[in-house]
This record gives structure tokens, C-alpha cells and sequence, in this order.
């Protein structure tokens, strides 16, 4: 609590030193939750608006009532229309109630924490102040992510040079022993192993997708439960599932590459850029509707051609998802125009700063 207290100040501390008066401070996460109350309490920005952004909402960054003390603010905070949440000081709830302005980082999660499901206890106050609650996707650095110019893959390629793909394929392949079949699948995650992403579905869906002619990467580290479920699954089929229990940015964008198909059936996902990653590198995803899943990924239609992926509203839809998508990769022609839809989507950077500009105009005139 001492150490992020302090940072803020000392944040607030040197714009003064310098006499520099911002006219907005945007502010990211919990972290950063008790600069809108440090600054409503100095005359030197009167005059600055605040924008406090929430990236995940469970996390909150709690902590005990005598760690008031350390952060410099007044006591008199510590009540239900201030920074107490169920008897602890909340940097969270700071940011929530004292900021000018509020966003996300994806429309979809804007809705979903007002909500009990999702709001973690917070969801009364978001509804409070939906009218200044505002949710923009968050971007992609193309210069880093794009199979075109990926330094890190084996073969470049891009929308008009699919075939190249499949070297990448083959890469992977021989990385990780891999023996299929050439039109076998190759499924990746790249994630945590953790609850929120929704690993469990994946373990109760073991025993039907050891019977489907699919392959599975894992790369991530996370909960040892999960981490045992995946290294146990890959000795019992070796010649199809593999895991990479670490984190490995490199190995990432070469999985992504050689993949034909992403998963993320996510509890809950405020945003997520695996998704946008995989839609540029022409692996499709299969993904959770929910929060920046159910912005960025658009379900696709054999019939109209539209379309960049896959989404299901709940586990008991997974697998008719899965084999909805297992079907349009039989279907050669069919798969190339979905691939060739998501490396086309632009959810770059420059997409979500035009949406950040037009919020601050907001902020200032208000």
C-alpha cells in the first residue's frame, strides 16, 4: 500500500515541480486508483479532469483498514460512499467513485460488470455511474504481430500467400513430434492456466476430444492443477497433444503461425489480444461470447461468407461450436475465405486512439 501511495504522489508531485497542469490524467487499474483523490484534494489541478480505466476488475487491490494510515488521506474516506469496501480500503473503488470519467476495455465488459455475474461486488456502483462508463476494444501492434514481417516464424506469408502457412504447420510439427495427418487440425491455446479461462471445460471435454481428429498445443503456466491435467494428457497422447508449460512470447507467435484454430472459452474476458493475434496470423478462433471475445470476433456463415470465427454462450455449446468449426475446415475453400476475413479486420491501435480521442474531447467540454 506504501509503495503504490507513494508512487502516486510522487507522480503528482513532480507535474507540480515542473509546473505542469495536465488537463487530463488517465489513470490504469487499481493501481492507480487513488490519484482522482489526491487530486481533488490540491488546488494546483482544479482544473484536471480524470479518466480511470479498468482492465480487470477482479483484481482491486484491497487491504486493510489501519493501511489507510500509510496513503495520506483522511479518515473520513472510510466510509460506503468513499474508498471502505466490506470493511477494507479499496484502491479499486477509489478510482470508481472519484474519477471524472470511467472506461473499459471493451464494450461488452462496460455492460457485463454492472452486472452480479461479473461485477465482484462493485457491480451497484458501476450502475451508479453507467452514464459515465464508457468501453472501447483495446488494439494490436501490427508491427510486432503480423505474419508478413514476424521476424520470429519460420516463413512469412499473408492473405494472398496462404500456402506458406503450412510450413509454419509443419515447423511445429516436428518441434513438438507431432504425427498427423495433413488434414488434421492443430488447436492451440496460448494462455494462464488459470479459472477465469475456462480451462475446466476443457477438462470435461477431454474424453469427446480424444475421440475427434484433433491436435492440441498448450503454452502457458498457471495453476498446478492445470498445469498437471495438460503435462498427464500430453504422455497419454503424445503423437497429438503437446504442452509448453512457460512463457514464451517467441514460441507464441511461431504457435500461432503453424495453428489452424485458437481457443479461449474464458469465463470472463475484459478484453483479450490473443484472439486479434490469431485473426492476423489466419488462426481462427473459437471463443467464449463474452466480453472482448463477443466484440472482436464475429460469427462466421458458410452461407454468406461473412464472418472471422467461432462463438459459444456457454459450455454446453463448446463442442457443437468446435464442430461447427471442424466442418468448415473440411470445406478448403470455405476455410481460406474465413482465414483471409480475420487477417483483413483492422484492430489495430489506431482504431481504438481515434476512440480515445473523442473521449478526451468529451472529458474536456464537460
Amino acid at each position: 500500500v506504501k509503495r503504490f501511495a507513494y508512487f502516486c504522489r510522487a507522480v503528482l508531485e513532480a507535474t507540480k515541480t515542473i509546473k505542469f497542469k495536465p488537463d487530463i490524467i488517465h489513470c490504469n487499474d487499481w493501481h492507480t486508483g487513488l490519484i482522482p483523490l489526491y487530486l481533488k484534494a490540491d488546488s494546483w489541478f482544479s482544473q484536471t479532469k480524470t479518466l480511470f480505466s479498468i482492465h480487470n476488475l477482479g483484481y482491486q487491490g484491497n487491504f486493510p483498514h489501519s493501511s489507510l494510515a500509510t496513503t495520506g488521506l483522511d479518515e473520513s474516506l472510510f466510509h460506503e460512499e468513499g474508498i471502505e469496501f466490506y470493511g477494507q480500503v479499496s484502491f479499486m473503488k477509489g478510482g470508481l467513485m472519484f474519477a471524472d470519467t470511467l472506461a473499459t476495455v471493451s464494450p461488452a465488459y462496460s455492460q457485463e460488470i454492472q452486472t452480479p455475474e461479473l461485477g465482484f461486488g462493485m457491480e451497484g456502483i458501476l450502475q451508479k455511474r453507467s452514464t459515465h462508463l464508457h468501453g472501447i476494444l483495446n488494439g494490436v501492434d501490427y508491427s510486432v504481430w503480423n505474419p508478413e514481417t514476424d521476424p520470429l516464424i519460420p516463413v512469412n506469408y499473408g492473405p494472398t500467400s496462404l500456402s506458406q502457412k503450412t510450413q509454419c504447420r509443419e515447423y511445429l510439427m516436428r518441434m513438438f513430434s507431432l504425427r498427423l495427418n495433413k488434414r488434421t487440425p492443430i488447436l492451440c491455446m496460448i494462455t494462464r492456466l488459470s479459472e477465469q479461462k475456462g480451462i475446466d471445460l476443457i477438462m470435461e471435454a477431454k474424453a469427446v476430444l480424444n475421440k475427434l481428429d484433433i491436435s492440441l498445443l498448450i503454452l502457458g503456466t498457471g495453476e498446478s492443477r492445470y498445469e498437471s491435467f495438460f503435462q498427464q494428457w500430453s504422455k497419454e497422447r503424445p503423437d497429438h497433444i503437446a504442452t509448453a508449460l512457460k512463457f514464451d512470447e517467441s514460441l507464441g507467435h511461431r504457435i500461432l503461425a503453424g495453428s489452424d484454430m485458437l481457443l479461449m472459452p474464458s469465463r470472463y474476458e475484459p478484453c483479450g489480444l490473443t484472439q486479434m493475434y490469431a485473426l492476423k496470423y489466419g488462426t481462427v478462433p473459437i471463443v467464449r461470447n463474452i466480453g472482448g471475445l463477443k466484440n472482436s470476433i464475429q460469427e462466421f456463415s458458410d452461407k454468406t461468407g461473412k464472418g472471422n470465427g467461432f462463438k459459444f454462450p456457454n459450455k454446453k455449446y463448446f463442442l457443437k461450436s468446435l464442430q461447427k468449426a471442424l466442418s468448415c475446415f473440411n470445406q478448403t475453400k470455405t476455410w481460406e475465405k474465413l482465414m483471409r476475413n480475420g487477417m483483413g479486420k483492422d484492430n489495430s491501435w489506431e482504431c481504438s486512439a481515434k476512440q480515445y480521442s473523442r473521449l478526451y474531447q468529451k472529458i474536456l467540454r464537460s
